[in-house]
């Protein structure tokens, strides 16, 4: 296994605090993006520099807004400066809301998606030249079981968002094989504990909107949605699983790496969905002449064959 310079965003806590946890005790250098180090997650960064003190790995916060296009450059340049490379972006930011959908205003939406979707995308238009520039890279997408899986009530803006995201990720994946650059997504199922993300998810700002479905006819949805999840878990569902399936991933050999994985302990259904998808798209790049935009192509050995190849021309006859 050779040491990788990674990037993970949203990494304050939930998946992203464990997962670059988990790939720096794996023996990779792991870069946690942070916002607000200074003030707002000042802790979560001390936890970091405290977590890889004790377990003598390389675990390094940096400031990194994904929300803002000046903040995400200045933090990939500075891993760029730091290491000369950048091999791994881990795609984790994110947040959730609940509530009704109508309750929620069009800006909250634009926000979600800027959260989940737009984030991505300022990342890899900051990160994406310096890997093609290797000839060599990873793009890990969190995404979720709600994209193709069991849609509760209540959770439409997060679930709009992730399945634009991970519909993103799928188009990037063909865009950057030629590149050299592996795509993976990882569909985490609906962990109700042990993250932040339905204990700190945000609510409707239209209050009266919402007490209409409160009160109305939905009266009881929102209680039940979320205890119906919980009731699906079970009791040993671990999100931690999802950073161990990180590692694995990044662990893997240069074109071994999967496409898509799931970690559903509760078994939405999102794997059956996602795994007919996949086929059809799959068949759709070899009907078009494509097939080979399926798999990354190895760049690093095309370099050393045209230097071999350029060695034995310069040789005397």
């Amino acid at each position: 296994m050779s040491k990788q310079v990674i990037l993970v965003t949203g990494a304050s806590s939930g998946f992203g605090a464990m997962t670059a946890r988990a790939l720096a005790t794996a023996g990779h250098i792991a870069y946690a993006g942070i916002r607000a180090t200074e003030d707002r997650n000042a802790k979560a960064v001390a936890d970091a520099a405290a977590f890889a003190t004790e377990h003598n790995v390389d675990l390094r916060s940096i400031e990194l807004d994904v929300a803002n296009d000046a903040s995400v450059e200045a933090g990939i340049a500075k891993v760029i400066t730091d290491t000369g490379r950048l091999d791994v972006i881990l795609h984790n930011a994110g947040h959730m809301s609940f509530g009704p959908a109508e309750a929620f205003t069009p800006e909250q939406f634009a926000e979600l998606y800027d959260i989940n979707v737009l984030s991505t995308q300022r990342v890899n238009r900051a990160a994406l030249p310096h890997m093609r520039s290797q000839g060599k890279g990873l793009v890990v997408w969190i995404s979720s079981s709600s994209t193709r899986g069991g849609t509760p009530p209540y959770l439409s803006p997060y679930f709009a968002a992730k399945a634009a995201m991970d519909s993103l990720a799928v188009s990037y994946a063909a865009e950057l094989s030629r590149w050299g650059i592996e795509s993976s997504i990882v569909v985490p199922g609906a962990f109700t504990k042990g993250t932040n993300h339905f204990a700190h998810s945000g609510a409707p700002s239209d209050r009266a909107r919402a007490a209409e479905y409160n009160d109305g006819p939905y009266k009881g949805v929102p209680e039940k949605a979320l205890q119906g999840l919980a009731a699906l878990e079970p009791t040993d569902a671990d999100p931690a699983s999802v950073a161990a399936a990180v590692v694995d991933i990044v662990n893997k050999p240069f074109g071994t790496r999967p496409f898509r994985i799931h970690i559903d302990p509760s078994q939405d259904g999102a794997e059956i969905v996602n795994g007919v998808a996949d086929r059809v798209r799959a068949e759709m790049f070899r009907n078009i002449g494509l097939a080979d935009l399926l798999k990354p192509v190895d760049n690093t050995r095309a370099k050393i064959a045209a230097g071999n190849r350029a060695e034995t021309e310069q040789k005397p006859k």
